[in-house]
């Protein structure tokens, strides 16, 4: 990053897939349950108001309503904006479960084409591909178990096409991303928060190899019955000595553990997505990390 860029950049400077963006980004998904664009359009263009510009979506998130959404605010995309987007599952009109997979190679394409489509771009900055194997989510079975060297063979095509930019992986093991490792990956998004730790060895992994870490459910899963961070005793008193609130120590430890994660929180309203930027400028002091730690 240049010394003449005077944007804000929440959290710092890391890179992902060669270039520099802020820390502190923003997850598209909830976007889909906004009743009208108002509110998700407002909230998309104070994101990039206030610095963000490593943008995670996917054609499936609303069976392409975010997509849309994000490109009648943003279009023509800012020119530092990246842009990720992840397959391996589609929309599901009308069924049980509003998802079903989508891991064979064709269907993996198809999703590639249709967020170029809804997005309006030529070319997706990173395509993070979405395995099956365990939870949380959806289980492959039947014609759906595919090998994950297939489904790096269609996706290094079309990055050798252009229409794809890096390549990244989703909910995969230490084991498959290091048999991954010889495609390139710039990016890996597994379930990881100061409750949830398992993925511990995929972040060493990450940080041997320079990949760029992106926990989602940074504050605990979204199932219900399970632990949040805000609801830590340690978090509560962390964030009451600080003047933060407890999801910004959630997110600020996050940044604190591993200098290779971005955060990609995402929200609806323009006051949480404020509150969770600002948790890119807390500084969490050896006490506050020693106690959450």
């Amino acid at each position: 990053m240049t010394t003449t860029d005077t944007r804000p950049h929440p959290g710092g400077f890391a890179t992902l897939a060669g270039r520099s963006v802020a820390r502190v980004g923003f997850g598209a998904m909830q976007l889909r349950w906004a009743d009208a664009d108002d509110e998700p359009v407002a909230v998309l263009r104070r994101a990039v108001e206030l610095g963000v510009d490593h943008l995670d979506t996917a054609e499936f998130y609303g069976d392409g309503t975010v997509n849309r959404r994000i490109r009648a605010a943003l279009a023509p995309y800012p020119e530092h904006l990246v842009l990720v987007t992840k397959v391996g599952a589609t929309a599901n009109p009308g069924g049980e479960i509003e998802l079903r997979l989508a891991q064979r190679p064709e269907e993996l394409r198809a999703e590639v084409e249709a967020n170029l489509t809804t997005l309006g771009v030529d070319r997706l900055d990173v395509v993070n591909l979405r395995r099956a194997d365990m939870p949380p989510g959806l289980i492959a079975e039947g014609d759906q178990v595919v090998d994950l060297d297939d489904q790096l063979a269609v996706l290094m095509g079309m990055r050798d096409e252009g229409t794809i930019g890096a390549i990244g992986l989703s909910n995969v093991s230490a084991d498959q991303l290091r048999r991954a490792l010889p495609a390139g990956i710039v990016c890996v998004q597994n379930a990881y928060s100061l409750v949830d730790r398992t993925t511990e060895p995929v972040l060493d992994l990450c940080r041997e190899h320079g990949i760029a870490r992106v926990p989602y459910f940074p504050l605990g899963s979204s199932w219900p019955g399970t632990p949040k961070v805000t609801d830590l005793p340690a978090v509560i008193s962390v964030a009451e000595r600080l003047g933060a609130t407890p999801s910004q120590v959630g997110l600020a430890w996050l940044l604190a553990h591993a200098p290779e994660t971005l955060l990609i929180p995402g929200t609806r309203s323009v006051a949480h997505l404020e509150e969770n930027v600002a948790a890119g400028g807390l500084l969490l002091d050896a006490e506050a990390m020693a106690e959450l730690s």
